[in-house]
């Protein structure tokens, strides 16, 4: 399922904006088959909220990031769903290092 550009910044809580949406594209740019992954990534985002995590433009690269701002032993729990989604849905992520974040790269490239 294709998600426009528009309900996918509202389901993220973003308001759309022109620049959000040049943002928006730039990301969608760098990330193989965004547009098959999008949907997924919105369910993702909906079932973090439940543990203070969400998904979001990053301020300093043209990608998606996903941020666990979990506590405790809740963060392990967070990683791994994360991780597992990943994985089922053959999504490449990069850690970011020293912080409980990812971007959301597209597709693994061996799938590409």
């Amino acid at each position: 399922m294709v998600i426009t550009r528009e309900a996918f910044l509202t389901q993220l809580g973003y308001s759309v904006t022109d620049s959000l949406l040049k943002q928006l594209e730039k990301v969608s740019g760098n990330t193989p088959k965004f547009d098959q992954i999008s949907s997924h990534i919105i369910a993702l985002n909906d079932n973090l909220k439940h543990y203070d995590s969400f998904i979001a433009l990053s301020s300093s690269h043209d990608f998606l990031k996903i941020k666990n701002q979990s506590n405790g032993e809740l963060t392990a729990q967070v990683n791994e769903l994360i991780n597992n989604w990943a994985k089922k849905y053959k999504i490449e992520l990069e850690k970011v290092s020293g912080k409980e974040t990812f971007y959301i790269k597209g597709y693994e490239k061996s799938l590409s």
